[in-house]
């Protein structure tokens, strides 16, 4: 019995340590986002639509697209290619870990796809096999970091349109079972641009 509890304490101790080794730090993830600063501002929150905003994403989930985008074959972009080409897997974490801790700005949504977009990210569209977006990413888009699926509140619209089309196209792939292929290719471009545009001011 006591060498049950102690191998027990032993495992949990050894996942305990292995947990704060994947951790990532905030203020060494902050000295080395000076390169990301360009494109996604200093504190995360890209003021050009076209890109993400960083601020307040999972840590998980950050650190994942850096992964693939360095490995090149499910997430492919040569401009942040190259940026992961020389991040080890620590760098990784630490700049998911300062970005996660920053605040995201909220935008607003399109007034004139604001209902479609609503009827889109919250009940889907059962004639076309649409499920809701609110199912995995929450009814106030705040994402669900244990299942790896991120936050949409507050992300730039046209960079959420280019991701669901890149997903509906093929030309992105590394979402989990095909999850959002599969999903992306059944809806329409209005329905894209609206839910974009929906989350845009999504809190």
């Amino acid at each position: 019995m006591k060498k049950v509890i102690f191998t027990t304490a032993l495992v949990l101790l050894l996942g305990m340590g292995q947990s704060v080794l994947a951790a990532g730090d905030a203020a060494a993830g902050k000295a080395r986002s000076g390169a990301c600063a360009g494109c996604h501002g200093p504190d995360g929150n890209a003021a050009n639509p076209a890109w993400p905003k960083l601020a307040g994403q999972h840590a998980g989930y950050l650190a994942k697209q850096l992964k693939d985008f360095k490995d090149g074959k499910t997430r492919k972009d040569p401009m942040m290619s190259g940026q992961a080409a020389g991040l080890s897997d620590q760098d990784m974490l630490d700049l998911a870990a300062y970005f996660a801790s920053q605040t995201t700005t909220i935008g607003t949504a399109n007034e004139a796809q604001l209902q479609l977009g609503s009827n889109i990210y919250r009940g889907g569209n059962q004639i076309t096999g649409v499920a809701a977006c609110m199912a995995c990413h929450g009814p106030n888009g705040t994402g669900n970091p244990g299942a790896g699926f991120p936050r949409l509140s507050g992300q730039n619209a046209a960079y959420v349109a280019k991701a669901l089309r890149d997903f509906k196209s093929g030309a992105r792939s590394n979402d989990a079972g095909k999850m959002m292929r599969v999903i992306a290719a059944r809806m329409s471009d209005a329905e894209i641009d609206a839910v974009a545009s929906y989350v845009q001011g999504l809190h």
